[in-house]
């Protein structure tokens, strides 16, 4: 099971190219399926039944897993035996008959403006690493990108003197603006810090951390729990909650949903459409 998962995952990397967050999803929920099977005794792919599978979804449920975490599980499953059948390993989908479970929606958790502005000036603009924050947290909560997005901004992806960004997800990419205080902040950093943080005078990315690398997702992470502590921000914070917090406060001053939707990169606007109801 596990070497054709390994050749699954190639499958999505080299031919439906997927993004890397999609790649390790797949792995982390066909991992775990597989782990569950051969702890019961199965351990060929040709056994796996639909029986099997609504047996580990029932054993999911045990956990407490979310219905989303299910969902998202059973997708994994359903794409991996499109993959085998595709591949003439499989001659049928036995995930195909179970239903998705049901995802609640739920609305999105955001910081008060108050809380956004304590959290933005909570990293000290006299060291490197505070400027490095200070800049980073400005950009992201105005633009609203994800923190993926954040980490893989490259130098010339700025543009301080236009005020905007440009935003690659693979084969799409969108215009986004900044305002004033991401710009003062972003040139701070660009003008006095990065050059002292980069091990290669080559390097591309934005953000780099303290080894001159560039930063990663857990990285950020740790940054932003600590400021949210310092700043005695009661809420759990969660990188995504100032995305969240963008695109809600953007509303609630009267932006135009369909400009917040280019901004954010929703393909659907009915996705955008939750914020007017945290507005309200």
């Amino acid at each position: 099971m596990y070497d054709e998962l390994t050749l699954f995952l190639v499958y999505l990397n080299e031919v439906k190219h997927a993004s890397k967050n999609t790649i390790q999803s797949y792995e982390r929920d066909l991992k775990y399926f597989f782990k569950f099977l051969s702890e019961n005794g199965v351990e060929q792919i040709s056994a796996i039944s639909s029986e099997w599978i609504g047996v580990y979804l029932e054993h999911m449920k045990g956990l407490n897993k979310s219905s989303s975490t299910m969902s998202r599980t059973l997708a994994s499953i359903r794409a991996f035996f499109f993959y085998l059948i595709k591949e003439g390993k499989a001659y049928e989908n036995p995930a195909i008959v179970i239903e998705m479970p049901k995802i609640e929606k739920k609305v999105p958790k955001i910081l008060s403006e108050n809380d956004i502005s304590v959290l933005l000036n909570e990293p000290h603009t006299t060291d490197i690493k505070g400027i490095r924050d200070k800049a980073m947290l400005e950009l992201l909560y105005a633009t609203g990108i994800r923190v993926t997005e954040l980490i893989t901004l490259k130098v010339t992806d700025t543009n301080l003197n236009q005020g905007y960004i440009i935003c690659r997800d693979q084969n799409k990419e969108r215009c986004i603006p900044i305002g004033k205080p991401a710009i003062t902040a972003l040139r701070h950093y660009l003008s006095d810090v990065r050059y002292a943080m980069i091990r290669d005078q080559q390097e591309e990315a934005l953000f780099v951390n303290c080894n001159g690398l560039p930063l990663t997702r857990q990285g950020f992470w740790k940054i932003l729990k600590t400021y949210a502590k310092n700043a005695h921000i009661e809420a759990d914070i969660t990188p995504h909650m100032l995305r969240h917090s963008f695109a809600a406060h953007l509303i609630q001053h009267g932006a135009n949903l369909k400009s917040v939707q280019q901004m954010l990169g929703h393909s659907d606007i009915s996705t955008t459409q939750v914020y007017t109801h945290i507005a309200k």
